[in-house]
């Protein structure tokens, strides 16, 4: 017969971290271990900790490429070791963009192009860009670069 140690768990419940900040998760009053702090955080003189809740950043570049779908862009792409080509610059409509791709057409030729992003040095566009952070929050306005 196995013996395992009899473990019971610790409580949590969950607390409003303020509007738009989404939920925090804390050890109930009864636990027995005070719940993990941050470097840097503050504590005020009743020992209450402030743990901030900070929105996740995605700013990558799939999430930037996806919010200007429809937008012509032309991408500049680097392959070592090519002997016929060493740099390659593709000019098309962003038509979607993954995390290890971008798929672009040609609008004269109707030519799709799957490009990887392991090639990507940059992109440039002849139009505003839209970008927002956090990626899909509808509540922060659109920043538009030109």
């Amino acid at each position: 017969m196995n013996q395992q140690m009899a473990m019971s768990p610790i409580p949590f419940s969950t607390v409003p971290a303020g509007p738009g900040a989404g939920t925090v998760i804390v050890p109930n009053s009864g636990s027995m271990a005070p719940p993990p702090v941050p470097s840097g955080v503050p504590i005020n003189n009743t020992g209450a900790t402030f743990v901030p809740v900070v929105p996740r950043e995605e700013s990558y570049v799939e999430n930037i490429l996806r919010m200007n779908l429809g937008k012509v862009a032309t991408i500049y792409m680097t392959y070592e070791n090519n002997s016929e080509w060493n740099a390659k610059i593709f000019k098309g409509v962003l038509e979607a963009a993954g995390r290890d791709h971008i798929i672009i057409s040609d609008p004269t030729t109707g030519k799709r192009y799957l490009l990887l992003t392991l090639n990507l040095d940059y992109i440039t566009f002849d139009e505003p860009i839209n970008y927002t952070l956090p990626f899909g929050a509808g509540t922060n306005p659109a920043t538009r670069f030109r």
